[in-house]
């Protein structure tokens, strides 16, 4: 297989540093590199948590580990830009919040990606369990918040459904002597459903009902996560949800778009400088473009069929094998 040649010692690659090897791919790397791909677009479609497949694999098929992180990332870019692009007017009409995260993602991102090019590949093999078992368990963190998000959901929509009842049976009755006529009082108990489920609200424009103090919080907690997401990514989703919803912002339609294109964003500015500085197997990366991008496809249809609770948990098994592994491989080279 073609990869960079990385000293195990000094720290990460530069363009001299970056030589390939004369070993070619095989036809099985390019089958497992193709199915993990397609495997890791799938999940990103159904629920998340592609790098967690893609990274492991191509340590697995022995690409150095910095090596491997920067191709997955450029790898598994397209996919995040077909995500990003399917909410489009969600993201549109929250202008203000781009305005004021968009900066520190750009910015984190490229010092993430810069700090991983600069860590000696030895120690992150070493941080490589560790990562894939932090995201593992910010993805089991994410399936608990989204079951509790749903038990609200339902709670909502069971008082609507039960006011909507008083307002039939409102409307059906006599109205008393003296009293207000039928439409009247039927549009009350309608009023109070509309108020259960959220109906005919909008997030407003945070920066006018929020402090400052809050939103310089919220600016540095974006940063950390972008850091983060430059230098490795898998399952920074999570992350900057928490930070949306400690903005006060509760539509989960615009949640899911500002998260995707940040998301895009922070991994697009560490494809760049990974490109830029000859850190990325080129065969392999466009190979696995071409099944992440399949799977993508298929995982819109697929989690239709399985739902997306199996897809998680299909996800949290094998980010634990991985980690296991991983762990086993460094304790054994050592």
């Amino acid at each position: 297989m073609h990869r960079p040649r990385i000293s195990q010692d000094r720290p990460g690659p530069t363009p001299r540093a970056l030589g390939r090897t004369s070993e070619p791919m095989t036809p099985t790397d390019a089958v497992i590199m193709l199915a993990a791909a397609a495997t890791g677009g799938l999940m990103n479609a159904m629920a998340g948590g592609g790098t967690i497949v893609t990274f492991p694999v191509l340590v697995f098929l022995g690409e150095p580990a910095i090596i491997a992180n920067a191709t997955s990332t450029v790898a598994l870019l397209p996919g995040a830009a077909a995500s990003m692009a399917g909410y489009g007017r969600e993201v549109a009409t929250h202008k203000e919040w781009l305005k004021t995260l968009l900066l520190p993602s750009v910015i984190g991102g490229g010092i993430g990606s810069f700090l991983l090019l600069r860590t000696p590949e030895k120690t992150f093999a070493n941080l490589a369990p560790l990562l894939v078992l932090f995201a593992t368990l910010l993805f089991i963190w994410q399936g608990v918040l989204s079951r509790r998000r749903a038990r609200r959901s339902s709670a909502a929509a069971g008082a609507a459904t039960a006011a909507a009842a008083v307002a039939a049976a409102a409307e059906d009755a006599p109205p008393p002597p003296g009293g207000p006529p039928a439409a009247a009082r039927a549009d009350r108990p309608l009023a109070a459903a509309a108020t259960a489920t959220g109906a005919g609200t909008e997030d407003d424009p945070p920066s006018l009902r929020l402090s400052s103090g809050r939103w310089l919080t919220a600016v540095l907690f974006q940063f950390a996560i972008s850091i983060y997401g430059g230098y490795f990514g898998a399952a920074i989703g999570i992350l900057m949800l928490a930070v949306l919803g400690f903005l006060g912002l509760t539509n989960i339609f615009a949640m899911n778009g500002l998260k995707n294109f940040f998301g895009f964003c922070i991994n697009g500015v560490a494809a760049a400088y990974f490109i830029l500085r000859g850190a990325v197997v080129w065969p392999v990366a466009l190979l696995m473009m071409a099944g992440s991008i399949a799977g993508g496809y298929g995982g819109a249809r697929l989690a239709q069929v399985i739902g997306k609770e199996k897809a998680r948990a299909a996800v949290v098994v094998i980010g634990f094998v991985v980690t296991a592994i991983l762990f086993w491989q460094r304790v054994r080279s050592r």
